[in-house]
């Protein structure tokens, strides 16, 4: 008898993680307030903001009730997907983000003003006009908007691997593109939606 209770207990556990669907959603709104801070501490040479997140979310104060324990055992991203938030600083996105800051205090930001260099519509930067740059000084030019570049890249990369949804790097460069044209200073260029570059 009592084997026949677990088999049926078993078969009603089996049956219960079959059927949930779990809809993890994009965390859009946070993941614009993650990349506009993010942003303002190259843009702006400012530190990691003080509230700056370094560890995961608190999933929440108190006991879960029990039913909320029982899935969250079987389905650990169903109790965890209810407070949706975004994790930017890691390691490796410090880093990151200690290079870009150096690089537009050195050379990024000259650029920017002069006009030389863009903000793309994919996240990047782009070299827009060659001929704002002295020659002597193009090499240069170049090599900074390919490390910008591949950092860049990597940020966006490591964002998505850190919240533990890879597939959310695209979402992550569209929004990181935004918040890079919405931050730019008048009078430097940006792509809009077309490709084509517009001055702010």
């Amino acid at each position: 008898m009592r084997k026949l209770v677990y088999a049926l207990v078993a078969t009603a556990l089996v049956a219960l993680v079959g059927c949930v669907t779990i809809n993890v959603y994009f965390p859009e709104a946070a993941a614009q307030k993650a990349a506009d801070r993010f942003i303002g501490t190259v843009i702006d040479q400012g530190a990691a903001p003080a509230g700056a997140q370094t560890t995961p979310p608190p999933q929440g104060e108190g006991n879960p009730p029990p039913s909320a324990m029982l899935l969250d055992l079987l389905v650990p991203a169903a109790y965890a997907a209810q407070t949706p938030d975004i994790r930017v600083q890691t390691p490796a996105t410090e880093a990151i983000r200690g290079r870009m800051q150096a690089r537009f205090q050195n050379t990024l930001k000259g650029l920017l003003d002069a006009g030389a260099v863009g903000f793309t519509r994919d996240g990047l930067v782009a070299l827009r006009d060659a001929a704002a740059v002295p020659l002597s000084q193009r090499a240069q030019a170049n090599a900074a908007v390919a490390d910008e570049n591949r950092d860049r890249n990597a940020l966006y990369r490591e964002i998505a691997h850190a919240n533990g949804h890879p597939e959310w790097e695209a979402q992550i460069r569209e929004t990181f593109a935004k918040g890079w044209i919405e931050r730019a200073h008048t009078g430097w260029y940006y792509q809009d939606a077309s490709g084509a570059w517009k001055r702010k």
